[in-house]
């Protein structure tokens, strides 16, 4: 037993190669999980945590087990503790995750190019108009479908097809859902008067509760926010917790034309994943 760890090292066989396995994938998926939600420093703890604890460990078990035996029972727990304290933290985060495994489908229905282009146009109209009006608006594209079941059900579901004078009646300052986000997938709204967290960071004092609310659904989701400003009428976009603000036309357009995947990169990116796709089912024929 004095010098388990090392016969283990000199005896490696499949099943210690499975363990390895095992422990690089679950490693893999926490380094993924971590970057996702732009907290490394919180991933870099708790590997630093079952870093020590194996680390101690090992000493033990080289020494026959006889030495740092609080330690090591005291950073088992420790380690134990600081993995329920980030299930409790990131619930909502793991929720969402298993929601989208149980489920196969990311989107409702399939909305044609040429129906986006539309949905583009009209969500355009309704920005220019709202923005001249200094009417305020925040409307969230989630191509991914990443917001989840709990933000919609804070507003109220719609399943209607985008168009601008449905937009702007719902902003309407005397409608009922007009303090809301409009969430948007595909070519539809799929719910409108939706609440959503709002940022802990520190941002400019010329920007409210809308602003704010944006750039939160962002840091944890991977969906474009549109913000109207009713005080300025300028429109801004927030992607990943990034804002760009004074957004003209054009730009908006190449901002939700990239969310929804139709932008010349995009088309184009897809034409060359058909091509390599061709290409290969191709030559795995030829070669049978």
């Amino acid at each position: 037993m004095q010098y388990g760890f090392v016969e283990f090292v000199k005896n490696i066989n499949l099943y210690a190669i499975i363990d390895g396995v095992v422990v690089l994938a679950i490693l893999a998926m926490m380094i993924a999980f971590f970057v996702y939600k732009r907290n490394v420093k919180m991933f870099l703890f708790l590997l630093s945590a079952i870093v020590l604890e194996v680390l101690v460990t090992v000493l033990a078990e080289l020494n026959g087990g006889t030495i740092l035996t609080v330690a090591k029972y005291v950073l088992h727990y420790a380690v134990i503790f600081n993995l329920i304290v980030t299930a409790v933290v990131y619930q909502n985060d793991f929720k969402n995750i298993f929601q989208k495994i149980s489920s196969s489908k990311s989107m409702e229905t399939h909305t044609s190019d040429d129906d986006l282009r539309d949905a583009t146009a009209e969500i355009l109209t309704a920005c220019q108009d709202m923005a001249k009006q200094d009417v305020g608006a925040i409307i969230i594209i989630d191509t991914p479908g990443d917001i989840h079941e709990n933000i919609l059900d804070t507003g109220t579901r719609l399943g209607a097809v985008i168009s601008a004078g449905l937009l702007e009646s719902i902003f309407n300052t005397k409608a009922p859902l007009h303090d809301g986000a409009v969430i948007v997938r595909g070519n539809k709204i799929v719910a409108a008067g939706c609440f959503l967290t709002l940022t802990q960071r520190n941002v400019n004092k010329e920007m409210g509760t809308r602003h704010r609310a944006a750039i939160g659904v962002t840091e944890d989701t991977d969906v474009l926010s549109i913000v109207v400003s009713e005080e300025t009428g300028i429109i801004s976009v927030v992607k990943h917790g990034e804002i760009k603000r004074y957004m003209t036309m054009d730009k908006l357009k190449d901002e939700i034309e990239d969310a929804y995947g139709i932008s010349p990169t995009a088309i184009a990116r897809r034409a060359e994943q058909k091509g390599k796709k061709k290409k290969f089912g191709k030559k795995d024929r030829f070669d049978i």
